[in-house]
């Protein structure tokens, strides 16, 4: 009689996965499990690394041999297995506008979570891992908010993640967002260095003096009928920072449901938007591999050029 019970399990690090945290490494390799049951299988010492017990902050080292002990899920999680809806992963797909062995750049749509989480069963590299079942790694190298569209990098390699994160944190990526704001940004507000503090029960991000230090960079891109075209560069990389430190200048985001002007997205509505006009469009880094200093564009979807269109048109008729 065959046994389906699950069994204690014992794998030895490879080099690919040394330096990742053993809680990342548990929600990578338990797929399905909850985020909740992982850190408690952790906490109870059920997870050993070299027969000792560690904390879900622990680093692994090439060789680590991680014991990871059979987990049930109960019947209604194992009946809902990660969304791998074909029409979902299909988009996705048709999304990759760069890939080597060593990374895949998505433009990732508006409305698509960055990963499985918070009542989603569905992200997108959750979607990539659909599309590539053989693929022995694929990582997060950073993370943009589910309603902003553009460029997201995905690490293929443990190597190619330690390298473009190590970038992320040196502050030597170049990313540039363009965002349509309400009303006349003026060209001497060059820089927002105001400090932003997280509200940890509702997400919410505001302005305060105890806040983390936050600097981001704009530039006017082009003045529209009631609105502003900026581009937007974070120097460092807060929660909804971009967001936050428009509203707090007085030039919210189009169509953003947590810090914008239901005024301005009533206006803009008669263009055809209907989401947040926040788009990751320009990143510049070094490839981890050959070091070679690498610029990737990523275009913005028609929703979003016909809103730009759209009020230039009304910037010429109120001007003649």
């Amino acid at each position: 009689m065959k046994d389906d019970k699950p069994k204690v399990q014992f794998i030895e690090i490879t080099d690919d996965f040394a330096g990742q945290r053993i809680d990342n490494f548990l929600r990578t390799r338990l797929k399905n499990v909850p985020k909740s049951m992982i850190y408690r299988i952790l906490r109870k010492g059920e997870v050993r690394v070299n027969k000792k017990r560690i904390k879900p902050e622990y680093k692994l080292n090439d060789g680590d041999v991680v014991r990871v002990p059979p987990v049930k899920l109960p019947e209604r999680d194992a009946q809902a297995p990660v969304s791998t809806n074909l029409n979902k992963v299909a988009e996705l797909e048709d999304c990759i506008i760069y890939e080597d062995d060593q990374m895949l750049i998505l433009n990732k749509p508006s409305g698509t979570a960055v990963h499985g989480g918070s009542g989603l069963k569905f992200g997108a590299i959750e979607a990539l891992r659909a599309l590539r079942p053989d693929a022995r790694f694929l990582e997060l190298v950073h993370r943009i908010d589910r309603d902003t569209s553009g460029i997201l990098l995905v690490a293929k390699k443990r190597s190619a993640l330690r390298h473009l994160q190590a970038q992320f944190r040196s502050k030597t990526v170049e990313k540039y967002y363009f965002a349509l704001v309400m009303g006349e940004w003026k060209a001497s507000c060059k820089k927002v260095t105001a400090p932003l503090l997280k509200n940890e029960v509702n997400s919410i991000v505001r302005v305060n003096p105890n806040g983390k230090a936050s600097d981001t960079r704009f530039k006017v891109i082009e003045r529209l009928e009631q609105a502003t075209l900026v581009q937007a560069s974070p120097v460092t990389g807060r929660t909804h920072q971009i967001r936050v430190h428009c509203q707090y200048t007085g030039h919210p985001i189009a169509w953003d449901d947590r810090y914008g002007d239901p005024r301005f997205d009533a206006y803009t509505k008669k263009t055809g938007l209907n989401r947040l006009f926040l788009h990751a469009a320009n990143i510049k880094f070094r490839h981890p591999k050959t070091e070679e200093v690498m610029e990737v564009n990523a275009p913005m979807e028609p929703m979003l050029v016909r809103a730009i269109e759209q009020l230039r048109k009304k910037s010429v008729r109120q001007a003649s």
